[in-house]
């Protein structure tokens, strides 16, 4: 045995032929394992660090796959859902009035208060208020008259073809008189007029 590893330790590197068998075995098991551990190195370790970040990832992918797959599922019912908004949309920017409507909008309003006998103290349009894509025209209204009154100018309003709103009501008693059945009612009255994309009015 001492032989051998005499014999291994005097090896002639540039005649590999002339070689013991042990040593040939040797010297074939050490370059394979040298080959293996480079290959570990240089490529099996990035791809077993991918394979664990793309476990990580799996349950977040699956999550994304079953979203996409419901939308694509439901994509006719999504479809007809903006067709049909769309739709809306028109028909509520239809009912907006466009700048040359206003002032026979604000006749309107009048008409409605005079109409049911109310008494105006105070019918002021304030200044236009840009809202995103719309702007808002508030009204500020003073009327005298009875509660029936109100309520039916309330109603004539709101069955205006054009989109009106009455916010901030406020009601009085309107005389001294304790036999007089006028109140008195502050409200605004507000409505919107769209402005398309080129910040042009409608």
């Amino acid at each position: 045995m001492a032989t051998n590893f005499s014999d291994l330790a005097n090896l002639d590197f540039s005649d590999v032929s002339s070689w013991p068998t042990v040593a040939k075995v040797i010297a074939v098991v050490a370059v394979c394992a040298a080959v293996l551990g480079a290959g570990y190195w240089f490529d099996t370790q990035h791809q077993l660090a991918e394979l664990e970040r793309a476990k990580a990832q799996e349950p977040e992918l699956k999550q994304t796959f079953e979203f996409r797959q419901n939308k694509a599922a439901n994509l006719d019912a999504y479809r007809a859902q903006k067709v049909e908004m769309e739709q809306s949309f028109g028909a509520m920017l239809r009912q907006l009035p466009s700048k040359t409507e206003v002032a026979e909008l604000l006749v309107d309003i009048s008409q409605a208060g005079i109409a049911n006998g109310l008494n105006f103290e105070l019918f002021k349009p304030a200044s236009e208020v840009p809202i995103e894509f719309y702007e808002e025209l508030p009204i500020k209204i003073r009327v005298t008259g009875s509660y029936h009154q109100f309520g039916q100018f309330v109603s004539d309003v709101a069955a205006l073809p054009r989109i009106v709103t009455l916010d901030n009501f406020s009601i009085k008693g309107g005389s001294s008189d304790k036999k007089s059945t006028n109140l008195s009612m502050e409200v605004t009255a507000k409505t919107y007029r769209y402005i398309d994309d080129e910040g042009e009015e409608e």
